[in-house]
């Protein structure tokens, strides 16, 4: 069993091994909520940062052109973490170079956050924080996301400037925490992606913790778009978007928890191939395509 005060694993031979743990976000390698998360781990392992240079929410699992960026790495101090490095890339291409040996031996587990803003619901599709947890698994590593609500709820799982004051970082780092030590005790041979919301609370204001379901949107929604004509040009425009009202969302749903002041706790899972959702008319026609030479 590790013992979570040192994040050591002892093993029948009486040998110990540290348990590496990778730390990075979408919100680039300057955030607080990055900087809380990984001091929080510090106890519990040997904890590297490997993130964005700059931000990338939203970018979901996307590695970017890498034959066109050419990516670069530079090392950074952050204080209270011993190893730290930015990336010119987005989040799951730091995940992916660190699979591939770029920082040193592998690491047990990937956590990224925190990020401001919840991802819940259909935000999870788009957010460059369970983008990474997301490439952690799929590259045989379990990964972790850990997000906080913002005031007003922040917009399909992001946060404006005016909604990070008064953020409650330490409560999503403590919580954090907590999880993290919960999977390195018995870490899955199978691994598993952790998707962690956090309410924007003191820590003795949180009700409770909830094992939650992906709803299916987020807390507050983009509500429209619009094009404005940019004075000067012709036929261009900028876009301005505009947000509709909180949205009222089932308890059992991870949104409905955040709204509920606990702690959200959902398990996602693989995308996996499933027996068609299709209309009987519209299966047929594609089961007839299906094992012919039918010409494109």
């Amino acid at each position: 069993m590790i013992n979570r005060r040192n994040g050591r694993l002892g093993s029948p031979l009486g040998t110990v091994v540290v348990m590496r743990i990778l730390v990075t976000n979408d919100d680039g390698i300057d955030s607080i909520g990055l900087h809380v998360l990984a001091r929080s781990l510090v106890p519990l392992g040997d904890v590297i940062i490997v993130a964005p240079n700059t931000e990338y929410s939203g970018y979901g699992a996307a590695f970017g052109s890498l034959n066109i960026s050419r990516p670069e790495v530079h090392k950074v101090e952050v204080d209270g973490v011993s190893e730290s490095w930015s990336v010119t890339g987005p989040p799951a291409l730091c995940v992916l170079l660190s699979r591939l040996g770029a920082f040193g031996p592998p690491f047990d587990l990937i956590v990224a956050g925190i990020n401001p803003g919840a991802n819940v619901g259909r935000s999870i599709y788009h957010s460059g924080t369970v983008g990474a947890a997301l490439t952690a698994r799929s590259g045989g590593v379990s990964g972790i996301a850990v997000s906080q609500a913002v005031r007003e709820f922040g917009i399909e799982g992001q946060a404006w400037d005016q909604m990070l004051l008064d953020q409650k970082w330490e409560s999503a780092g403590a919580v954090a925490a907590l999880v993290v030590a919960e999977v390195l005790s018995d870490l899955p041979q199978d691994p598993v992606l952790i998707n962690v919301n956090v309410p924007n609370l003191p820590l003795d204001q949180i009700k409770g913790w909830r094992r939650t379901i992906v709803g299916v949107a987020p807390n507050r929604a983009l509500f429209d778009a619009k094009l404005e004509p940019i004075v000067g040009l012709r036929d261009a425009y900028s876009v301005t978007m505009s947000w509709g009202d909180i949205l009222d969302l089932p308890p059992e749903s991870d949104g409905g928890a955040i709204r509920a002041d606990e702690v959200s706790i959902t398990y996602l899972s693989r995308m996996m191939s499933e027996d068609s959702p299709c209309a009987p008319a519209i299966e047929d026609k594609l089961t007839g395509l299906v094992g012919t030479s039918r010409p494109l």
